[in-house]
């Protein structure tokens, strides 16, 4: 109870203060943006960001921290810390992102064993070309031109709840780079049908493959494969970048269907009862619909719904375990905040929010909610029944100006499958301060 009071006056006392309100989304255009010819055709634009978290975290039970045995933490952290440009030439874009994530005080560190000095990397590294104006481009290199889903190529900056659910990017980490594959894509719209494909080499990963339980394969040399496609049915969308928009706060009326997929032969494998070595293809399909649009009798308002379902075949019986910037150590793959992420089976995944009218001194309120359901072959309780995995999640945004300056309230409802037959709830309240340019 006293962290929810101190993160509640948290959340109040910033929000007394003024010196970004008198600063409206109008007033930064375009951003930081050099126009290097008179007709804007040619530019160059930087973008930087923080999210800063603050976390009160039900732990899951006999999780450790140091080797010491912890029940409910608070914690601060650095989610993501961003740097972005990129270079319009004529027909060719030039595009660099790097920065960190997921840094605390307790993980994320460069030699693994603290908090301290995390790896700057690479996220984005590619060139393209623009081989028919916006109906058909092609490029290459360090690239996020992912298929499967919308949210499989979201924008951080503008998400409509705290953050992506995680089991968006299926590959996270494992035959990708933080979402992100070296190799080729083509993308484009053709009348109202954005599309993206790529071909890219898959990163190599460990393994180790049980009886009927498959994991990754180490020695998969095939090339991965996906795509995604989007009918624009309203208006139509800017796909000079990859990353969608999680809400458009108002400013477009979109309502957009698509559909994609993503394969790799031979990615997974797993051990047969003698103990042979079976190889799997991996195959993961999604079908998603997004609706942003202004609402009440003079637009000042605005909805924004998503919906997704995806269908994931890693090979059998295959879960994957995972917490976001997870405090804690130990007591196995279900430690501080760790969820069955995702798996062979279906999940889907519903959000919405409503944008409401201005608040005081500009800013703006917008109350989400989001829910999670995964049924993963690899979950089953003592009767051999599916235990499904549910996580609701409950919160308000704060816009002291638009994206570019906002306070996030979350309230997490996340499963403790520590004992899978005996499913506990446990609660997890994030604050989070964010702001970009």
């Amino acid at each position: 109870m006293r962290t929810l009071i101190v993160l509640g006056s948290i959340i109040y006392l910033l929000s007394l203060t003024n010196r970004l309100n008198a600063q409206g989304i109008t007033e930064y255009n375009s951003g930081l943006r050099l126009n290097i010819d008179g007709d804007s055709s040619k530019y160059f634009r930087l973008l930087t960001w923080h999210q800063v978290w603050m976390r009160f975290n039900d732990n899951n039970s006999g999780s450790f921290k140091q080797g010491v045995p912890v029940g409910q933490t608070t914690d601060f952290g650095l989610r993501r810390s961003r740097f972005m440009m990129y270079a319009q030439m004529d027909r060719i874009l030039v595009m660099t992102h790097f920065g960190i994530n997921n840094q605390n005080a307790f993980s994320g560190g460069l030699d693994g064993t603290d908090g301290k000095k995390p790896q700057l990397f690479m996220h984005d590294a590619w060139v393209e070309y623009g081989i028919i104006k916006k109906v058909f481009h092609m490029g290459a290199g360090l690239h996020y031109w992912n298929g499967i889903s919308r949210m499989s190529s979201a924008s951080t900056l503008n998400f409509l709840t705290l953050d992506a659910p995680i089991f968006n990017w299926p590959t996270l980490e494992r035959t990708d780079q933080f979402v992100r594959m070296i190799g080729i894509y083509a993308k484009g719209m053709i009348d109202r049908l954005e599309y993206r494909v790529a071909v890219n080499d898959p990163f190599k990963v460990p393994g180790t493959p049980q009886v009927n339980v498959a994991d990754y394969n180490p020695h998969n040399f095939r090339k991965a494969v996906s795509g995604y496609f989007s009918y624009n049915f309203w208006d139509k969308e800017d796909y000079v970048i990859p990353f969608y928009v999680g809400t458009y706060l108002g400013s477009k009326r979109v309502f957009n269907i698509g559909s994609g997929f993503l394969q790799n032969a031979k990615a997974m494998q797993s051990l047969s009862v003698s103990g042979d070595t079976i190889l799997h293809r991996m195959t993961h399909l999604g079908v998603d619909v997004f609706l942003d649009t202004p609402v009440g009798a003079e637009k000042k308002a605005a909805i924004t719904a998503y919906g997704v379902f995806y269908n994931y075949n890693y090979g059998p019986n295959y879960v994957r375990y995972g917490g976001v910037m997870n405090s804690a150590d130990g007591g196995g793959p279900l430690r501080g905040n760790a969820i069955p992420l995702m798996g062979t089976g279906q999940i889907v995944y519903f959000q919405g929010g409503y944008f409401l009218p201005k608040f005081k001194n500009n800013t703006r309120l917008q109350p989400y909610a989001a829910y999670s359901h995964a049924w993963l072959e690899g979950l089953r309780n003592a009767t051999g029944s599916i235990v499904p995995v549910q996580v609701l999640d409950l919160g308000l945004n704060y816009y002291l100006t638009g994206h570019h300056a906002k306070l996030t309230l979350n309230f997490r409802n996340r499963p403790d499958f520590t004992n899978i037959n005996n499913i506990i709830y446990r609660p997890e309240v994030t604050v989070q301060i964010m702001a970009y340019l």
